[in-house]
This record gives C-alpha cells, structure tokens and sequence, in this order.
C-alpha cells in the first residue's frame, strides 16, 4: 500500500513539474529584453494622444500565462488549457508595469521624435531619365550606401500619425524574444515599436 502511495505521489509530483516546465518554457519564449543605454517609453490611444511616459535604462518584458477553458462542439467546457494572455508585464529599472493592448514608443536617448509631424499625401513626379525604374533603382542603391535622408512615420493601430524620426541609416527587424514588436535602428540609436504601424520614406518623398 505504502509503495503505491508513493507511485502516485511520483507521478502526481513528475505531472506537476512537467506541466510548470511547459508553463516556464512558454514563458521563456516571450522573455526579452530592450538594451541600449536610456529609453523613453510613451504610451498611447488608438487615437495617437499621448496617456502615458515612462523612463528608463533596464527594460525586460515577459509573456503572462493564464488558464483557458477549452469547449467541444455542444459549448459544453471539457478542459483547460495554459496559455499565453494579451497581458505584457515590463519591469524598467527594477518597477513594474503591466499593459494590454497599448501602441507604445521605445526611443533611446539622442533619438527625437518630431511630435507635431503630420502628413497627408506623399507626390511624386517624373521629370527624366533618372527617374526610370531601372536607374532610379541603382540610384537608391548608391544614396542607401553613402547614406540618404529617411523619414519614420510611426502610427497608432487606428492610422493615427505619433511620431517622424529622420536619420540617413534607418534598418529594422523583427526581435524573435519580444511579441508584436518591431526595432528599428536610426542612424544607430534604437527605436523599439510595440502594436503601432509604421512607413519608412525617403525625405524627398514628402511634400
């Protein structure tokens, strides 16, 4: 009897920890972290208004796991599942702060927006030879080279203009540890894009 109490309790206990290892491994999957020296965090509506700004230097940002009820075809619950929420915690320099949902703005120190840039329409024309694709795509090819002035647009979710950042050097990237971000990289200082749209133009593009 003892010997079988105790085979339950190994596999009750070996069940637990399985299943605490699945939860911590799919947290670990949406662990990341921001590095740069100091950011600016600015959070914001669906309607582009500023409603929050925060600053700091250590930025980490993880997943939360919750426990989802799953349904048959009848809507009859038959089960839970861990899953991953909409909920981010970000810890900035050793506080806390929990968002869902948000368009928040990571913007290392020296990168500054320009906060009253609206635009409208963007016009182009074609005047000569140049301006062909065939030569204008070499053309852009020796300016992305040596460098050319490049104008960031980054929007709310809703299409609602946030911020313009210019800078001759602008690249980004999907991180593989942070969810629904985008960094981007200005003229080398870091800009961080978390559920907000954004269009990298040439400044020449704008009228």
């Amino acid at each position: 009897m003892r010997k079988a109490i105790r085979y339950i309790t190994v596999l009750f206990l070996t069940a637990a920890l399985c299943g605490c290892g699945a939860i911590q491994q799919k947290v670990n999957d949406f662990n990341g972290h921001i590095f740069g020296n100091t950011y600016t965090i600015d959070t914001f509506d669906n309607y582009g208004s500023k409603v929050l700004s925060t600053h700091g230097s250590r930025i980490d940002i993880s997943g939360n796991v919750v426990r989802q009820a799953t349904y048959d075809n009848d809507r009859d619950s038959i089960g839970y599942v861990n899953t991953l929420s909409s909920v981010l915690t970000l810890t900035i320099d050793g506080h806390e702060m929990l968002t869902c949902g948000d368009t928040m703005i990571f913007y290392e120190d020296g990168l500054v927006p320009d906060v009253d840039f609206r635009i409208d329409v963007v016009e182009s024309e074609s005047s000569s030879i140049l301006d062909s694709p065939a030569v204008s795509g070499l053309t852009n090819y020796v300016k992305n080279k040596f460098g050319k002035q490049m104008v960031v647009i980054v929007k709310s979710q809703t299409g609602y203009p946030i911020y313009a950042f210019t800078g001759k050097k602008v690249t980004w990237s999907i991180p593989d540890d942070l969810p629904k971000f985008t960094k981007l990289m200005v003229d080398g200082k870091a800009l961080y894009l978390h559920r907000a749209n954004f269009q990298i133009i040439d400044k020449a593009l704008i009228d």
